[in-house]
């Protein structure tokens, strides 16, 4: 009888869940909207937790097929007195403001492409291209399950403005 428990107290560990994230102001993010794929291991906050963008983007430092992001903070100096605030208010705007060529995860994202990034901006980072971002790995649940992070309205979560 023990093991339909432990898989309830397993599933109730593993915390994922989606954060919409808005591009930073005054960068050629600025407009841009993303599908944030957020994973909490079952040692949050003593270990970092797995980021991922759902939809593509042009940047140095994040895989453009995977949408994994390369941030030393969140890869190996990680420390528990950050929180989910820090990555969407702090560390990510600060990536897309400042990318880090010299250690690139995109290669062809690893010069400055503004005209690029724009393009990019505007053919997946839509509130369209989140809607449909993975939507068919996903219900429409597992979106809104982020929590304080996701709001139900229009307006995204986990951005400057909206936290």
């Amino acid at each position: 009888m023990s093991s339909p428990k432990r898989r309830i107290e397993t599933d109730v560990m593993k915390q994922e869940f989606y954060v919409r994230f808005k591009g930073p102001e005054e960068t050629p993010f600025t407009g841009g909207l993303w599908k944030i794929h957020v994973e909490l291991p079952d040692q949050y906050p003593y270990k970092s937790p797995s980021i991922g963008f759902v939809n593509r983007i042009f940047h140095p430092n994040i895989d453009e097929l995977s949408g994994s992001v390369c941030l030393d903070v969140i890869n190996q100096t990680w420390s528990p007195m950050y929180d989910m605030l820090n990555i969407f208010e702090v560390f990510l705007p600060q990536l897309l403001r400042y990318p880090n060529p010299s250690d690139p995860l995109n290669g062809e994202g690893s010069s400055a492409d503004d005209e690029r990034t724009q393009e990019y901006v505007a053919k997946y980072a839509s509130k369209e291209a989140v809607d449909e971002a993975g939507e068919d790995t996903e219900s429409e649940d597992e979106l809104s399950s982020a929590g304080s992070y996701e709001s139900d309205g229009e307006q995204p979560a986990g951005t400057m403005d909206d936290v």
